[in-house]
Formats: C-alpha cells, sequence, structure tokens
C-alpha cells in the first residue's frame, strides 16, 4: 500500500495511482424481507465505485437493535452467507468506499451507527464535505467526540443533536456544504438526501412493493427491481412505512453534475440524467472524430472506460476498431512492484499489447482522460515497440485544469505536476474542477 508520505515513482506508478479515483457506492432497501441480501447484490453492482471497505447496516424498525458487519476488502470477500444470514430485517443500507478523506482503515469504513436520543441511525455518504473542519471544531468545542477521521462522521454528529422542534434532521442537512448523497437510516425511516448542486448520482427503484436506493440504476438491473426516478438535486426524500415523502430544504442552486460520471466513474449500463452513460461515451468519440479526425488503419482503446468513446470514434470515420490492448480483470488494488526485476511491470500489469494487431499500422488509441500523462505515454510506447507506423492519441475527455475537492481523489495542483505525489488531503475552499452540465 503507498502511505500518504510516500512520493512514488509517477513514470512507473500503478493506474490506481496516476488516474483519478473512484468514489463510493450507497444501496438502500426499505421493506423487503431480503433486505440484507439485496443490498449485497446492489453492493456487488457497485462495486466499481469503491474497492477498499463494504459495509451493511439492517433493521427491523422501531424497538430493535441494528445489526452491522463491515470489513476491509471487495464486496465478494467481506460478506458470505453466514454474515449476511446474521443481518436480519427488512431495512438496510450499504456502502463501497473509496477514500477521498480519511485514511483507509476499518474505523472509516462505512455505514456509521450511532445510538442517540433520537434512537439509532446509521448513515451511508459518497462525496466531499467542504466545510468538513469548520464543523468538526466547533462540535469537538461542544463535546462531540469522533471516532473517525472521515467527514461522514460529521453528518452524523449534526443528525444527532437534540431539538425541540423535531426537524433536526433537515436543519443538520442545512449546514453541511460540497457533495453529499447520502441515505440515511433511523428506526422509523430511510432517508435519502442529494446536495443542491447535485455532484453525485442517486436513484430510486422498487422492487415487489419494497422501495430502492442506489448510486447507479445498474444495481437495480441486477435484482429486477423498476426504476422510479433519480433523486433530485437538493431533494430530501423520506421512506417510512406510509410510503414516500420529499421535502426541499435547500436553497435552490445552478445543477452541477460532475461530468466525471459520465467520462469514467459510472457503469455504461448505467442511467443518468435520463440517458445511457454507455451512449454518452459513444457520442464522445463521435464528437472527437467530427472535430479531430485522423487518417489511420486502426481504432484502438484503452480499456475499460475508453471502449464506448473509441467506438464512436471509430463508427463515425469508419476506421476498424479492435481491441489490442489486453486488460487483466484480476488485478488488486495493491501489489508488489519487482522495480528493477520487471522495469515495465506496473505498465504491463494492468494492460498487454497484441502486438500482431497493430505491427506496421496506423493507430489510434483513444483514452477517456489524461490526469498526469504518465500511463498514456506509457502506451505510446508500447505502440511504437510494437511496430506500429504511426500512433495518433485522441482523448474524449476535455483537459483537467483546476483541483477537485468535491470527491473526486484530485484535491490540489499537485495532480497536474508529475513531480509531486497526490494528497490525499482535502484542501477546504471551493473548486472550479467540476463543469456544470
Amino acid at each position: 500500500m503507498i502511505r500518504l508520505s510516500d512520493k512514488p515513482d509517477l513514470e512507473h506508478a500503478p493506474d490506481s495511482l496516476v488516474l483519478p479515483q473512484h468514489e463510493c457506492g450507497l444501496f438502500g432497501v426499505f421493506g423487503h424481507p431480503k433486505a440484507a441480501v439485496l443490498t449485497y447484490y446492489g453492493l456487488f453492482a457497485l462495486q466499481h465505485r469503491g474497492q477498499e471497505s463494504a459495509g451493511i447496516v439492517t433493521s427491523n424498525g422501531p424497538r430493535t437493535s441494528f445489526l452491522m458487519h463491515k470489513d476491509m476488502g471487495l464486496v465478494s470477500q467481506v460478506f458470505g452467507q453466514e454474515e449476511l444470514a446474521k443481518l436480519k430485517g427488512t431495512r438496510a443500507i450499504g456502502h463501497t468506499r473509496y477514500s477521498t478523506t480519511g485514511t483507509s482503515t476499518i474505523k472509516n469504513a462505512q455505514p456509521f451507527v450511532v445510538d442517540c436520543v433520537r434512537g439509532q441511525m446509521a448513515i451511508a455518504h459518497n462525496g466531499n464535505l467542504i466545510n468538513a473542519d469548520v464543523l468538526r471544531d466547533e462540535l469537538e468545542r461542544r463535546g462531540s467526540i469522533f471516532q473517525t477521521t472521515a467527514d461522514s462522521e460529521i453528518i452524523l454528529h449534526l443528525l444527532a443533536q437534540p431539538s425541540d422542534n423535531g426537524a433536526n434532521v433537515l436543519a443538520a442537512l442545512r449546514r453541511i456544504q460540497g457533495a453529499f448523497s447520502l441515505i440515511i437510516m433511523s428506526e422509523q425511516e430511510l432517508i435519502a438526501v442529494r446536495d443542491p448542486f447535485g455532484w453525485r448520482p442517486l436513484a430510486l427503484g422498487k422492487l415487489d412493493g419494497a422501495y430502492v436506493l442506489a448510486s447507479e440504476t445498474c444495481a437495480f438491473d441486477l435484482i429486477h427491481a423498476e426504476f422510479i426516478r433519480e433523486i433530485e438535486p437538493g431533494e430530501v426524500l423520506i421512506i417510512n412505512e406510509n410510503g414516500l415523502r420529499s421535502e426541499r430544504p435547500f436553497p435552490e442552486e445552478r445543477p452541477a453534475f460532475c461530468m466525471f460520471e459520465y467520462v469514467y466513474f459510472a457503469r455504461p449500463d448505467s442511467m443518468i440524467g435520463g440517458v445511457n452513460v454507455g451512449k454518452v461515451r459513444m457520442e464522445m468519440g463521435r464528437e472527437l472524430a467530427r472535430k479531430f479526425p485522423v487518417e489511420a488503419d486502426i481504432v484502438v482503446p484503452v480499456p475499460d472506460s475508453g471502449n464506448y468513446a473509441a467506438l464512436g470514434f471509430a463508427q463515425e470515420l469508419k476506421i476498424p476498431y479492435a481491441h489490442a490492448f489486453v486488460r487483466n480483470h484480476y488485478i488488486g488494488r495493491t501489489f508488489l512492484q519487482p522495480s528493477q526485476l520487471i522495469r515495465d511491470f506496473d505498465v504491463r500489469v494492468k494492460l498487454n499489447l497484441i502486438k500482431e494487431m497493430v505491427a506496421g499500422k496506423r493507430v489510434v488509441v483513444l483514452d477517456d482522460s489524461i490526469v498526469r500523462g504518465t500511463t498514456s505515454r506509457a502506451r505510446v510506447v508500447n505502440l511504437r515497440e510494437a511496430g506500429a507506423k504511426e500512433v495518433h492519441m485522441r482523448v474524449s475527455c476535455p483537459p483537467h485544469r483546476f483541483a477537485c475537492h468535491y470527491g473526486i481523489d484530485f484535491p490540489d495542483s499537485s495532480w497536474n505536476d508529475a513531480s509531486n505525489a497526490p494528497k490525499r488531503s482535502p484542501i477546504r475552499k471551493r473548486s472550479r474542477g467540476c463543469l456544470p452540465i
């Protein structure tokens, strides 16, 4: 594991370091006898959004104890039949985590659970709070004791504060700023929250009379749930025995959904904003071909997130499309780096090139995005060494120009400087790196 203080060799760094990192995956169920099993499958479909830890909390409603299991690792590693059998209840929330804030340890694994004056509460969060330091200092001065370093716990402390008017949930949510798609479970309700800008996706579905919530609709497809609609920016959707109730506690803002969901994060079979992610990526490739055409013999995608953009590019210019890069799908987040033993191990461990497909040809290699350029440079070198006659690089995403403080792990300008290592600690100020759409 790369320590935060390390300054690794980015020229030969694994893709997990030089690419922007994934966010978190949320899933929730209200009113189904197999809530834990459904949540397990939902998290399995959302595994691409976070691979550090996974957790599920279940409940049978008022006057019953919350049951929880979470651990470090992939969903399939954290949960087996024995763990799921213990998670009884008709309600559940689940979380897969990639840490953009807080260290990668079991204490920061979500969901978080607390027992307070309002009863038991659990929370799962996708995003980053930009006023987390201010709120944490205030809460600590008032006696709050934090068990984790994740900003998500701040929301739980705010929700747990006693209130005379009973409206402390909405009042607490009004105090947080930044990117937050939340699923909160109390003893009576399941609450879905999306920040007023709508940075992160969150959707509502239905299965056998039960309501389900997920970061992406691909999770609904796996369990055969019906997609109802997306949680709207600034909406607080309350699900209880009486059905659905929608609240609007936030001031209206200009929508600023993170475009990187379309470019890289989301699965291509998900629907976001009423359109299919894979279709959006194909259209990005088509537009790229219209603006920057090239005469070539073959279009080669950098798998997997570059596949659909490359397909659109190839179709628009009527150039043959081929998978010359073969991806190893069984690479974990950490692995031994043999350095001098195999000099380019970090480059080849994830993608290997079929030389016979590119030798003597004019090749267009198409990737979804470039953050530092180190892996892109390596791909071009591989193609040259394989005997490609020409190598043309095309990228479907606009250039990264600013840091992002809303849940993508390039929180400062060192991401644009290959001489510095990326920093996990977020800078608490507004970002200009996310593009409104």
